[in-house]
């Protein structure tokens, strides 16, 4: 829990709102880590591969969200990649969730549908989501690329993925709002750099 719920409301204004943002990008270096998921989201795509995107709530909305972005489009028109959100089918979620429980409704479904050279993009806010934990363990496994998208220092999801990018410390807003951004930088490059080619 990011939040104390019973806490008493503030009165806020906007300026109020901005200034809690001003931090979200002082001192944090996502170049490196944001070039290697674009490299190796292009070398997917270019290869026939998918790429699988899955989290729990607002980084479940994500997750579809950043499918999209390349299913659909991003900026350019060009033909459609395989963007794949593993959040949005209820009745995978509710089946695999009831005989297996609800650590292993992503990883049940990449043991069906991910083959290697495959890319898993795990999203959480606090790094120690178990289900995205154990799809990250899945892919792996399986020889697909594993990528999380995390923040508040990274938590244990950084151990099973090939590329971290950890966004800041706080509240999941903050870190959703700086993946959010970085997730929308990810599929530009790498929509431009597949269109060149």
């Amino acid at each position: 829990m990011d939040r104390d719920l019973k806490a008493p409301a503030k009165i806020k204004r906007y300026a109020d709102c901005m200034a809690e943002r001003d931090d979200l990008w002082r001192g944090a270096d996502y170049e490196r880590p944001v070039s290697a998921a674009v490299d190796a989201i292009v070398r997917t795509i270019r290869a026939g591969g998918r790429v699988f995107f899955f989290g729990n709530g607002g980084s479940a909305a994500q997750a579809q969200h950043l499918a999209a972005e390349l299913s659909g489009r991003f900026m350019l028109e060009r033909p459609g990649y395989a963007g794949i959100a593993l959040s949005v089918d209820t009745s995978a979620l509710t089946a695999i969730a009831n005989d297996y429980g609800f650590d292993r409704v992503f990883a049940r479904q990449l043991e069906g549908l991910a083959h290697p050279g495959d890319v898993a993009v795990g999203i959480t806010t606090s790094g120690k989501s178990a289900n995205v934990i154990e799809a990250l363990k899945t892919a792996r496994a399986r020889g697909v690329t594993t990528i999380a998208l995390t923040g508040n220092g990274g938590g244990p999801v950084v151990e099973f993925a090939d590329i971290a990018i950890v966004g800041p410390n706080g509240p999941s807003w903050k870190v959703q709002e700086v993946q959010f951004a970085l997730g929308h930088i990810i599929c530009e490059l790498a929509e431009l750099d597949l269109v060149r080619s």
